[in-house]
């Protein structure tokens, strides 16, 4: 199977590859150590890192649900307020490219630890800022700490998990994500709801505390890594090679586009069920990201539906189901909003293990930066569908919001269709040369 069946040629043994941003010093460890379903380790291997997505975006995101009482708290207004989250996902867009280089140095599983401490070390004090410049700062301190573990991980993966089991190793880590999303905004809600919102970011500290232990402690050393000295030089070399690589970059785009749908459904999502005809309570609505558990099942449900589907039949899979959502999500009856939103979590993270395994699949040099790169995608998209998505609104209403996410998908559609012709011509062209053997 192609590397990524999102279109892609497959990577050629012997073609030439980026230039590595560190000097190697040792040699990797034989494939056969490599990690993989039923063998030791996998399950610790599994554990560890859904461990640590929860914590990363439970800190991540843990402001969103709070941002009306940290509003009246510091007297801010909403735009002022909602810099508490910019601030920590901008920093992470920043930093997720300098870090996975430092990742290629010290290793892996060292930059995720140290990622983790740091985040969770901020995420403690985050609740004791005496203002709201202090409380955006140090969210997007935490924002920057956060940065070295989503690129990192996906090396890791890459680097120690068999090719067959890696993407539902990744699907697993996005579960984490999606559970971790989901805490950092109803936990959070519940808690500020009895104590206040500085108790409930207090709680999801303590919760990313614990989580960040049981990493420490069930991750396996790492056996195919190889440290070498970092090198600027070649950093700026193997970015530049990734970006002039044209399935990394659909990879890329595509990841970009299914996080503007979810983006700009999600943040314009409460203002469409606050209103006529559906008129719900804030409580009610913050409940709604309950949903997230749904892209907990379909993200680790991606390796399965590759393996029957293929990676471009999976990819179809996610825009058709996120596409359905959008438009079930059209009629004024609150069940069917609901299960809009159901389909649409469905598809995004379905698609979004997709397209990032297939990022650490494709890049055999430098994967930490390639996956950085997709990272640093992922969330522009996040930005950019929160904010068309509410601008999209407030000049047509939800129908323009739809809209918006159709648009997006159908940019996805295309890009998979594109990538299909280019395999297609591809491997015609290899038919005459084999012949001729």
């Amino acid at each position: 199977m192609p590397p990524a069946d999102t279109g892609a040629s497959t990577v050629v043994v012997g073609a030439s590859a980026p230039s590595s941003p560190v000097t190697t010093t040792a040699a990797p460890a034989s494939t056969r150590e490599r990690l993989e379903p039923g063998r030791p380790g996998y399950r610790r291997m599994s554990f560890a890192l859904f461990a640590a997505g929860v914590a990363a975006f439970a800190l991540l995101y843990s402001t969103q649900a709070l941002l009306p009482a940290v509003s009246a708290s510091f007297d801010a207004t909403a735009g002022q307020a909602s810099w508490t989250v910019s601030a920590a996902t901008g920093a992470l867009a920043l930093f997720v490219l300098p870090l996975s280089a430092l990742s290629e140095r010290f290793g892996r599983r060292q930059m995720m630890t140290a990622s983790l401490a740091v985040a969770v070390l901020v995420g403690l004090l985050v609740p004791l800022a005496p203002s709201m410049g202090a409380l955006i700062a140090l969210r997007a301190v935490q924002g920057a700490a956060l940065a070295g573990l989503p690129a990192s991980a996906m090396a890791y993966l890459a680097e120690e998990v068999r090719p067959k089991a890696l993407i539902a190793a990744i699907g697993l880590f996005v579960a984490g994500n999606s559970i971790g999303g989901m805490s950092g905004r109803i936990l959070t809600g519940w808690v500020a709801q009895a104590w206040g919102w500085r108790a409930a970011l207090a709680a999801v500290g303590l919760l990313a505390l614990a989580c960040a232990v049981a990493f420490h402690f069930l991750i396996p050393k790492a056996r195919n890594f190889r440290a070498g000295s970092l090198n600027p030089k070649a950093l700026a070399k193997t970015v530049a090679t990734h970006l002039g690589n044209p399935l990394l970059v659909r990879l890329y785009a595509i990841g970009a586009l299914f996080m503007t749908v979810f983006g700009a459904v999600y943040t314009v999502i409460g203002y469409r069920l606050v209103e006529e005809p559906f008129s719900l309570p804030q409580g009610v609505i913050g409940s709604i990201f309950l949903v997230y558990l749904v892209g907990t099942v379909s993200s680790a449900a991606a390796g399965r539906l590759v393996a029957r589907l293929g990676r471009r039949g999976a990819l179809y899979l996610a825009v058709s189901t996120t596409a359905a959502g959008l438009l079930l999500s059209l009629a004024d009856q609150l069940a069917a909003v609901l299960l809009g939103l159901v389909l649409i979590t469905a598809g995004f993270f379905a698609g979004h293990a997709v397209a990032s395994s297939s990022v650490s699949r494709t890049a055999t040099e430098g994967r930490a930066q390639a996956s950085a790169l997709y990272q640093s995608a992922y969330y522009l998209g996040s930005s950019a569908g929160g904010t068309l998505g509410a601008v999209a609104f407030h000049a047509g209403g939800w129908a323009a919001t739809v809209a918006l996410g159709l648009l997006a998908v159908l940019g996805v559609v295309s890009i998979t269709l594109y990538g299909t012709r280019v395999a297609r011509a591809e491997r015609r062209a290899l038919v005459p040369a084999t012949a001729t053997r």
